[in-house]
């Protein structure tokens, strides 16, 4: 059954199990009074209202952080929901007058590598812990220093679960990029291979061109001056002869026309690789049919670009939706894409930008891009289908 959860959906179900099972020494003193016993004789005070207020506060807050936690966007609201998850845990310990507060805390640390950097999310965790040194001088009648001493105490237990769960992030993150340069191998490999059989069906067409046609050119010019040498029975036979030498070469030229035509690169075929298995993110690709290309060349190019529009968006948009829609223009193959990201409201190439625009602009294309706060990115490359095609001025998707 642990098989089928993935590592978001075990730190979900395990923390709210260990949010339950900390709830029930609360319950066993809770209810100590209705069972007639003394508290004040057994050393223990009461457990007033807001205890069981903050624990119910934290585990409503655990639940709703952890819900899609490694997909969703982070937003302002996740990071109230986590100082309401510390301040939940420190009240439990404040009203309740016992160390349990310093158990939940431990749950908070294991969601800190997922919400925030890692130099906040150890300040964070110091922090919450040594705000317990005031609860511990209160409710446990603590000096200072032992007050210090058992802070110091759960922060190393909190600083171990942190860095467990960054650990787990860390290898979640890892896989999803193997996943996605998986992905990217895949999509090489079919270019590869439409690659290899487009040169293939060129050598062969050129081969029969070159040596089938020509030889059967000059077979057919000697039978048709032997047909005017010869006479009576040995004339017919030339002249059949030169029928089958012509018919010959008609299909020759028809076999290498057809080898030329189908030698196109289903760009589809190329593309579509690159949209599987991809983490965070759902891909739409819509690509006209058939969207293919002579060149091999600019099919890569295409491929590296449609591929990096992948990496940002996955990398710096926070999207979780993109659209990816391929057509052929006029001369022009023209791929435009769109996400549901944040956005920016003013926009800096990096690399990987300034390398589309390069690549594109080798071949005679062009990028353009737009984008705008809580508006998402978006961009159109277009690019020639050849290198006699004119540059692709003003085609639009």
């Amino acid at each position: 059954m642990l098989a089928r959860l993935n590592h978001i959906q075990l730190l979900r179900y395990s923390g709210l199990f260990t949010w339950a099972v900390v709830g029930v020494p609360l319950l066993y003193l809770w209810m100590l009074p209705l069972a007639g016993v003394d508290e004040a004789a057994a050393g223990l005070r009461p457990r007033p209202w807001q205890g069981w207020a903050a624990y119910a506060a934290f585990g409503i807050s655990y639940a709703w952080l952890t819900r899609g936690l490694d997909v969703r966007r982070r937003t302002v609201g996740d990071y109230a929901l986590l100082l309401v998850l510390t301040v939940a845990a420190i009240s439990v310990s404040y009203y309740a007058e016992n160390g349990l507060g310093s158990v939940l805390l431990m749950l908070a640390a294991c969601l800190l590598p997922w919400l925030l950097p890692l130099p906040l999310g150890i300040a964070w965790l110091a922090g919450s812990q040594f705000a317990m040194v005031p609860v511990f001088v209160r409710g446990f009648d603590f000096t200072l220093p032992e007050a210090m001493m058992q802070s110091v105490l759960y922060a190393g237990f909190s600083l171990f679960v942190f860095l467990t769960s960054l650990v787990a992030r860390q290898q979640a993150q890892a896989r999803d990029e193997q996943r996605r340069l998986n992905a990217e191998l895949r999509a090489t490999r079919a270019l590869l291979g439409e690659s290899v059989r487009v040169n293939e069906r060129t050598r062969i067409s050129r081969e029969l061109h070159d040596l089938l046609g020509h030889h059967l050119t000059a077979l057919s010019l000697n039978l048709e001056v032997a047909g005017h040498l010869a006479e009576g029975r040995v004339k017919d036979h030339v002249q059949q002869a030169h029928t089958l030498a012509r018919l010959l070469l008609t299909d020759v030229r028809e076999a290498v026309s057809h080898l030329r035509e189908g030698g196109a690169i289903d760009l589809a075929a190329a593309l579509r690789p690159l949209a599987e298995n991809v983490p965070s993110l759902d891909i739409r690709m819509e690509i006209e049919a058939p969207l293919t290309l002579d060149d091999p060349e600019r099919a890569h190019v295409l491929l590296r670009c449609t591929q990096e529009i992948i990496t940002n968006t996955v990398r710096h948009s926070g999207a979780h939706h993109l659209w990816i829609h391929a057509e052929r223009v006029r001369d022009c193959i023209v791929v435009s894409a769109r996400d549901d990201g944040r956005g920016a409201d003013q926009l800096v190439a990096g690399n990987g930008l300034r390398g589309m625009r390069e690549r594109l602009a080798q071949h005679g294309g062009a990028l353009q891009i737009d984008t705008r706060p809580d508006a998402g990115f978006s961009l159109t490359l277009t690019l020639p289908v050849s290198a006699a095609t004119a540059a692709c001025e003003g085609v639009t998707a």
